[in-house]
């Protein structure tokens, strides 16, 4: 699996929800709000639309995980699937070595 790696950095980001915030009032909607600087920064306006609902959910307006939230449930279920793994090799070592035990023993 490759890491991707984000094409924008968080700083225009940022700045960008704070734009679509500051400058909502001169459209008539969010909507147009956000597909006028999407374009602008040279990203999709459902680029730009998700930074901003993700922002509302940081900041408790709009119901949702947060970032971090995202974030530990992303470690949780990496760590989940390494334990999975885990036991799945081990659940066949263990068959394994308990059938080397009984070859042994049948042909002593």
């Amino acid at each position: 699996m490759t890491k991707h790696t984000p094409p924008f950095s968080p700083e225009v980001r940022e700045r960008a929800v704070r734009m679509v915030r500051e400058h909502q009032g001169e459209h008539g909607s969010q909507w147009a709000a956000i597909r006028s600087i999407a374009a602008k920064i040279g990203c999709s306006g459902e680029t730009l639309r998700n930074w901003v609902r993700q922002s509302e959910r940081d900041q408790g307006v709009r119901p949702g995980a947060t970032t971090d939230e995202r974030e530990r449930i992303k470690a949780l279920e990496r760590e989940n699937r390494e334990l999975r793994q885990a036991n799945e090799i081990l659940r066949k070592a263990s068959a394994y070595f308990a059938q080397a035990e009984l070859d042994r023993r049948f042909r002593s």
